[in-house]
């Protein structure tokens, strides 16, 4: 038996128990989806970033809230993080002024209408964590899934043998511990993506939350 062509990845692979290339199989398209996802959490994160940036530079610089709000309004795309924030709570003021009146139940109508907002944007911001937090958690148990069923096989295959060598039980092994290789290659990735995500999110949420707080005290003096 030529043990290094044996023992090569691809013959392993192709060579393994229906079971164990099923699971194999599950890791490899959860990776895939995984990686697709990292890809557009980082965009999206990254543009959420840049446009609250720049967006916060222009509100503190002491400009006429009315013509950032029309600069905004007249971009003709839909805006994204603070901005929209911005543009649902001085729509929801600019139609109570219209009214005639600005009292407390206006203020209460301008935090629902950016309540409204903050909560697209956060819900926009955790789309996805959730799977990859799953797969971190789940990968490396399916992965040992395919372990224990292969070294399974490899020790009952024994049973037939009269006389037992490592050549024989090797390759069992290996095709076992390539699935537990996998579930890691599938986990790793998920769960580091996961927590520097989800830390991201949540200091952009912070920061909407007192921009929040900062606009209505505005808007109240403003009324």
């Amino acid at each position: 038996m030529n043990i290094g062509s044996d023992l090569s990845f691809f013959s392993l692979v192709f060579g393994a128990s229906i079971p164990v290339q099923f699971v194999m199989l599950i890791l490899l398209f959860a990776s895939i989806v995984s990686w697709k996802y990292i890809y557009l959490k980082i965009k999206i994160l990254k543009e959420t970033e840049d446009n609250t940036d720049e967006f916060e530079k222009f509100f503190w610089a002491g400009g006429d809230l009315k013509k950032l709000y029309e600069g905004l309004d007249s971009r003709g795309k839909s805006m994204v993080g603070m901005a929209e924030i911005f543009r649902s709570g001085y729509k929801e003021y600019f139609a109570q002024k219209e009214s005639g009146t600005f009292d407390k139940k206006s203020v209460e109508s301008v935090k629902r209408a950016m309540r409204a907002a903050y909560n697209r944007e956060v819900d926009t911001l955790d789309r996805h964590l959730p799977f990859l937090a799953s797969v971190g958690s789940v990968s490396p148990y399916i992965g040992l899934f395919g372990t224990v069923w292969g070294i399974m096989n490899a020790f009952i295959g024994l049973a037939n043998v009269a006389q037992a060598s490592l050549s024989q039980v090797a390759p069992g092994i290996a095709e076992a511990l390539i699935a537990t290789a996998i579930g890691l290659f599938a986990a790793i990735p998920a769960v580091i993506a996961y927590n520097r995500f989800a830390a991201k999110a949540d200091r952009l949420s912070v920061r909407f939350e007192s921009f929040m707080e900062e606009f209505i005290n505005i808007m109240d003096r403003k009324g």
